[in-house]
């Protein structure tokens, strides 16, 4: 297997089944919350730009409230937990509030390793991740009450 393919490789659950799943961003409104869906394997490049801009076109337009799902994310590198960070930053300066859901095991060693997990709103799923975004208010940079914030330890 070349360097390449194997950079996007994914296992599912199910199965043991292997499939290139290519880096990929997606925007969407789900009921007043701004969600970014995410796919692959995030390292230095087109995906962590796209990872890097659209939280940033997203504020710059207003937004409020941003949850990223990392649900099918199996990788991340350092340069894209500073993309992340950086989201975190211009979005709270903003007065906006940003939350991450289905962080996986993994990616939420690295969170804790760092603590970045003292920095960022983790939530179990999209579900618990609107419903906190949604209660919360907004102008208020990013410290807004989180009634179902994902305990990190």
């Amino acid at each position: 297997m070349s360097i390449l393919a194997h950079k996007f490789l994914f296992r599912d659950n199910t199965g043991g089944q292997c499939q290139i799943l290519t880096p990929k961003v997606n925007m969407k409104e789900e009921a007043g919350v701004h969600v970014i869906d995410t796919r692959g394997e995030f390292v230095v490049g087109k995906e962590t730009d796209n990872v890097r801009d659209t939280p940033t076109k997203e504020a710059e337009e207003g937004t409020d409230r941003l949850l990223i799902d990392l649900a099918n994310v199996t990788y991340l590198n350092p340069s894209a937990l500073g993309v992340l960070i950086s989201a975190h930053t211009n979005l709270s300066k903003r007065g906006a509030m940003l939350g991450l859901c289905n962080v996986s095991d993994g990616i939420t060693n690295i969170f804790v390793i760092t603590k970045l997990s003292l920095v960022f709103n983790v939530y179990g799923n999209r579900e618990e991740g609107m419903a906190a975004l949604s209660k919360s208010p907004s102008n208020n940079g990013g410290k807004g009450v989180i009634p179902h914030k994902r305990s990190i330890k």
